[in-house]
């Protein structure tokens, strides 16, 4: 998963570049020169290759296998079991090296991608891989095969680390190596390509936005080829990963096509009430303007735009089944535009276009000028706020078609936090079954649950601690690259009693029709577990174990008794990360939490991965 955070812009890093090695004066030497392996080569310096950089600290070692076994002892991070359990080649494993060194430059975790002030933090950050298949795809481009260190000797002798290594296999390594350097000597890989921001955030140049999301376009070493006479050495993985997020559209375009799904938003009383009174009931606002509906669905929101005096609404939606539905429904009403259509009593009555594709490629179906919009209209909020990954696609059209000062609705959006009880598991239900204890099934079930987020409902009974704001957008005015966010939040006992236990904590969202545009009447959608259940519900977070949190006080002579029962936690400190996970649509959470004392001190447990898909 690649982990993302939001960072400060870093210093641009000088591109390595291969020296070219002097000829010999001796032609005898010339057939050892060319038979030289690049774990001889040196650089300017003439240091020896023997000098070993660690790649979280500043240590150096003798040997590639005293390094590794640093590495393992004191940064958790064990090279061989990561290679081995992801069955990485040796390509792979060079740009792992490569892709460590750049985040470890950020001060961000290699594994989560947490992002911390100083590199002393982030070495006490750091972790034991949790979940080795959702870290692959981290360092997947191409981009890595570019060494991030100058004269970095472990990338031309860990191959000597690897264990069973047999001849062949040194061989065909040394040749890998031949070709890496040939190509880095002839310029195949982009000497700009460490210059982005961020190891998930490609150059501008090279971008392909897909339904709001910038996807990574790797580049391929076309002129790398493992066996010349067989063809390349790997397929342009650009290719793949197009056809995977075309795969992922498809199925999340098709899966709105059940009418189930849009009978439960129609249905869903808090959703309704808050979009129909910000349309039906701010005239200043849509009579007689241009409105753009993102993900119509049904159509419902386009009929209140066309029902509040709106004099031309577009309605896209990228399902071809619901396009037609919409279409229909609109007809139906006679709201659906037509050329042929007549004014009724003065007023043209079919105003509705429905556009079948994603917003990102309407401007090759319909006729619509940028900046031409007044009122941007979505319902994108998924589980979470930001599942599904559809907030890109409104900011898209944010910023191509929306007019300048015009309005977007809903135009803020806050995520919510608050610790949960025991109320707020499995446990009371498993703990008496018709007077049998069954409480250990329970216990599994909350142990499984540290694993995966959990939507559903919770009853703000459950809730043990404060509520409090995790993260705001302002959708009118943020950038698109801030959709994924660090945050931290403090969570305080809920009532004055000695000790209860914090079981996780709760996510929900508000977003917010603001008397910046709906100056007449603003409105407010809450999912929150102290207002009527909405189809969004709440997103359930587990701890791995409960913490103690209460106002007694407070006698610890160790932190790592913070938080227990003996020595409650006055708060609970949180880290949080959402970010757009590399499954396309899904997101990635990373949550750490602290009991911090009374006086200040804190027990921090280590950091939860978590993948919403």
């Amino acid at each position: 998963m690649a982990f993302k955070t939001n960072q400060d812009e870093n210093e641009e890093k000088t591109p390595y570049t291969v020296e070219q090695q002097e000829q010999d004066d001796d032609d005898d030497d010339e057939e050892e020169v060319e038979e030289q392996v690049w774990d001889d080569w040196e650089g300017d310096d003439g240091d020896s290759d023997s000098d070993f950089i660690c790649l979280f600290c500043d240590s150096n070692f003798d040997s590639c296998s005293s390094l590794f076994q640093h590495c393992t002892s004191v940064h958790h991070f064990d090279f061989h079991a990561v290679t081995n359990s992801l069955n990485l080649d040796f390509y792979a494993s060079f740009k792992l090296i490569n892709y460590i060194r750049s985040k470890v430059s950020e001060n961000s975790c290699w594994s989560c991608g947490l992002a911390f002030q100083s590199k002393h933090d982030l070495q006490n950050h750091l972790h034991d891989v949790i979940d080795f298949n959702a870290i692959k795809p981290l360092w997947h481009d191409d981009r890595y095969l570019k060494p991030f260190m100058q004269d970095d000797s472990l990338l031309y002798n860990f191959g000597e680390f690897e264990e069973g290594e047999d001849e062949q296999t040194s061989i065909m390594d040394e040749d890998l190596v031949s070709e890496l350097k040939y190509a880095l000597e002839t310029n195949s890989v982009d000497q700009d390509a460490f210059s982005d921001e961020h190891s998930n955030l490609p150059s501008s140049s090279a971008k392909e936005l897909v339904n709001g999301k910038d996807s990574r376009v790797c580049m391929s070493l076309s002129s790398i080829d493992k066996d010349r006479e067989e063809g390349s050495l790997m397929d342009n993985p650009h290719n793949h990963i197009a056809t995977h997020i075309k795969k992922v559209n498809e199925s999340y375009f098709g899966s709105y096509s059940s009418f189930g799904i849009h009978r439960e938003m129609l249905s869903d009383k808090a959703r309704m009430d808050a979009y129909g009174q910000a349309i039906s009931k701010n005239p200043s606002l849509l009579n007689g303007a241009v409105v753009m509906d993102v993900g119509c669905g049904t159509g419902i929101l386009s009929l209140f735009a066309a029902q509040a005096g709106a004099s031309r609404v577009i309605a896209v939606e990228a399902s071809a089944k619901m396009a037609a539905v919409a279409s229909r429904v609109a007809k139906d009403n006679n709201l659906l535009s037509s050329k042929n259509e007549t004014r009724v009593n003065g007023n043209q009555k079919g105003v509705v276009e429905v556009v079948h594709g994603m917003v990102e490629e309407i401007d090759k179906i319909v006729e619509l000028q940028p900046h031409s919009v007044d009122v941007l209209l979505s319902e994108w909020m998924g589980y979470c706020l930001l599942y599904e990954s559809m907030l890109g696609s409104v900011l898209y059209a944010r910023d191509r078609y929306l007019k300048p000062g015009g309005a977007i609705l809903p135009d803020t959006a806050t995520i919510f936090v608050a610790g949960f009880g025991k109320g707020g598991t499995s446990l009371p239900f498993w703990e008496n079954v018709c007077d049998f204890d069954m409480s250990s099934i329970g216990e599994e079930l909350v142990t499984d649950a540290a694993r995966y987020p959990i939507v559903d409902v919770i009853d703000h009974q459950d809730l043990v601690t404060s509520s409090t704001i995790l993260q705001t957008f302002d959708l009118a005015t943020m950038k698109p690259d801030e959709v994924d966010f660090t945050a931290t939040a403090s969570l305080e006992p809920k009532s004055s009693t000695s000790c209860c236990w914090c079981y996780g904590v709760v996510l929900w969202f508000d977003t917010g029709f603001t008397t910046r545009f709906c100056k007449e009447t603003p409105a407010v959608l809450s999912t929150s577990p102290y207002t009527p259940k909405t189809h969004w519900s709440q997103t359930i977070l587990t701890f791995r174990e409960p913490i103690a949190i209460g106002t007694g006080e407070d006698n610890a002579r160790k932190p790592e008794t913070i938080g227990t029962e003996v020595y409650p936690a006055a708060k609970i400190d949180l880290r949080v990360s959402i970010v757009r996970s590399t499954e396309h649509r899904s997101i990635d959470i990373s949550m750490e939490a602290a009991g911090v004392s009374s006086d200040g001190r804190r027990h921090s447990w280590p950091v939860q991965l978590i993948s919403l898909q």
